[in-house]
């Protein structure tokens, strides 16, 4: 019995050391516009502490473009090899790392190569998936999407969710989306990139295949920021109406959507 006792109190022990000595490092790309970074950026800051008490939650930006404007704000935000020397200074051995990116494109090769860099001076150090990762991830994405933001064919009304694209092989997985939307019964929903493909002009094509009257453009980005702003509501918008069509604009990133953010929640829980 005494060594029964003294088995389960050294478990306890080394299951409450390993708490006092973990964290979950959130990477997000960051963005220098506020307002979408407290809908967003911080909400699922937030969202995380609630969620896992028991460890240290903090945030990196892994753009240094980013985190140079915001310094010169005065607002500091920590590099994703800087947060994670820090957690170790700190006293952290085990380290979950989950990035709030959309893809596993150049910022997700970055955090594995920063990852390595630290490996050896940690316990253990876990690096979470992306948004689109695997089939199931973009099935459950599609179903947020379209629910959230349903098309209207009495009106010949369509809804192009679009994203930042990448000149990688992760680029197919917005193709992956885009095929999934229409497989699952919802024609008039599309998926187009900024710097990858589907394209504008592939979208275009497409819209006026199918005769649409209007359209509403919906970033497919974490964040709202500079891209959503210039990009989506300046010059494709720009395009579309010069093209014909009627456009609107919803400025609403994904990380503002509170079922987006449990698919984050879930996979640094996983």
């Amino acid at each position: 019995m005494r060594n029964l006792i003294t088995s389960l109190f050294m478990l306890l022990c080394a299951s409450l050391y390993a708490q006092e000595h973990s964290a979950l490092l959130l990477v997000h790309y960051g963005t220098t516009f506020a307002d979408t970074r407290a809908k967003t950026i911080d909400a699922i800051n937030q969202k995380a502490k609630q969620a896992f008490p028991h460890l240290a939650v903090c945030e990196a930006y892994a753009s240094p473009i980013v985190t140079k404007r915001l310094a010169q704000r005065g607002e500091q935000k920590a590099l994703p090899l800087d947060a994670l020397l820090r957690l170790r200074a700190d006293g952290h051995r085990r380290i979950v790392v989950q990035p709030t990116f959309v893809i596993d494109g150049k910022e997700m090769a970055q955090l594995r190569n920063d990852i390595e860099q630290v490996r050896p001076f940690f316990d253990d150090i876990t690096l979470g998936t992306p948004l689109l990762h695997s089939v199931a991830d973009a099935r459950r994405l599609c179903t947020i999407l379209a629910d959230r933001h349903p098309a209207n064919a009495s009106q010949r009304e369509h809804v192009v969710f679009v994203g930042h694209g990448t000149q990688g092989p992760a680029t197919a997985l917005y193709s992956q989306l885009d095929y999934m939307l229409h497989a699952e019964g919802h024609p008039l929903c599309h998926v187009a990139t900024i710097e990858g493909y589907p394209t504008l002009q592939t979208l275009i094509a497409s819209l006026k295949a199918q005769q649409a009257h209007s359209v509403t453009l919906v970033p497919l980005l974490f964040v709202a920021g500079n891209h959503a702003n210039a990009d989506i509501a300046g010059e494709w918008r720009q395009t579309l109406e010069h093209e014909g069509f009627a456009v609107n604009v919803c400025l609403e990133g994904l990380g503002e959507v509170p079922a987006i953010q449990e698919l984050y929640i879930e996979k640094a829980r996983r």
